[in-house]
């Protein structure tokens, strides 16, 4: 186990929070994001900083870009991942779009995306059932040519499912990541065991293709551990790199604190082969202070370094106060960042 004090996780930290949410939902009846957004991926293409991120309205998630110049403004671009209720498609409800092949996993690169056979590839999960992540989720790989990133090509089956998996995974999958590593690629996800009272932890597969997947034998990679703050959910896999260290950004969860809830937040975990990882003993962004906007929860990460700074994107929620654009069952859930050093103070100041 490592310490947070452990030098060598401080240069992946980043302590100072924006004390606003860089995107919210709008509130709009009928929009896809008319009571939350969520899942937050980072990257920059044609010369703009785009963010991957899903809207919810009640029925289930549909996913969305938006665009920015300085990573901390935000404009909504378009909806790429949509509902055909009316379809008979496996994803018809819509789907949580979590990640983009990227050109490479370091840490230190500025994300951008790979083309694999000359198309842009977007790893999704979506459910079989209309509400909040109803149903057993499953996975699926879109793809597209469109330089604008808006004309998606959606699969008619799933690439991976929780129904050929084993016991840990049976209650359906979520979040996915996708890198590549010495020629194959590697696909990291997190499952829940069942539907009630469930447990998430975080698997890995392999894959020369990215149509036919392997799962690890050592699997789940990542686990709960039942005597740490994260007992019950060790899940959302943000893996990027640092020389030959691979270095996970997940959520943990599970530990009742002192004011009588359960709080997700943001962990580390560092491996050198991708299945054994060691993780860091005490959340690295934990829960805000009472009233901040990430109160309730902050978790599901992407990380960002761009110009000398570290930007660590993630979900926040606090209880909903009047004034609030948006109510998902009463949270406001919106998009945070925090960084290594408060850019915000001198780009607003």
């Amino acid at each position: 186990m490592i310490e947070l004090t452990d030098e060598r996780i401080r240069k992946y930290l980043t302590p100072f929070r924006c004390p606003r949410p860089v995107l919210h939902g709008s509130g709009e009846d009928g929009a896809f994001d008319q009571m939350a957004v969520d899942i937050p991926f980072v990257f920059m293409h044609n010369g703009l900083f785009h963010m991957l991120y899903t809207g919810f309205d009640g029925k289930g998630y549909q996913s969305a870009l938006a665009v920015s110049r300085d990573l901390l403004h935000w404009t909504h671009k378009g909806v790429i991942l949509k509902r055909h209720m009316d379809s008979g498609r496996w994803d018809r409800i819509g789907g949580a779009a979590t990640w983009m092949i990227k050109e490479s996993d370091s840490l230190w690169d500025v994300p951008r995306l790979r083309k694999v056979d000359g198309r842009y590839w977007l790893v999704y999960h979506s459910y079989p059932g209309t509400g909040y992540e109803s149903g057993p989720a499953e996975i699926g790989l879109a793809w597209c040519e469109d330089e604008e990133l808006l004309a998606w090509h959606f699969p008619e089956k799933p690439v991976f499912s929780w129904k050929d998996g084993e016991e840990w995974e049976a209650g359906g999958l979520y979040k996915a990541c996708i890198i590549e590593n010495q020629g194959t690629w590697y696909m990291f996800y997190n499952a829940k065991d069942k539907e009630e009272r469930w447990m998430e932890q975080t698997g890995m597969a392999f894959s020369e293709d990215l149509v036919h997947w392997t799962r690890c034998t050592d699997n789940p990679v990542l686990r709960v551990d039942r005597t740490a703050w994260d007992e019950r959910f060790v899940s959302d896999p943000c893996i990027v790199k640092d020389g030959s260290l691979w270095i996970n950004y997940y959520f943990g969860y599970g530990k009742i604190y002192e004011d009588g809830h359960t709080h997700a937040q943001e962990g580390l975990a560092l491996s050198t082969d991708l299945i054994r990882w060691e993780k860091v003993r005490e959340p690295i962004l934990p829960n805000g202070a009472p009233g901040s906007i990430d109160s309730g929860h902050a978790h599901k990460a992407s990380v960002v370094y761009y110009e000398g700074v570290l930007y660590h994107f993630y979900c926040a929620t606090r209880p909903w106060t009047e004034g609030d654009p948006t109510q998902a069952y009463g949270e406001y859930r919106t998009i945070c960042v925090a960084a290594s050093e408060p850019v915000w103070e001198k780009k607003e100041g």
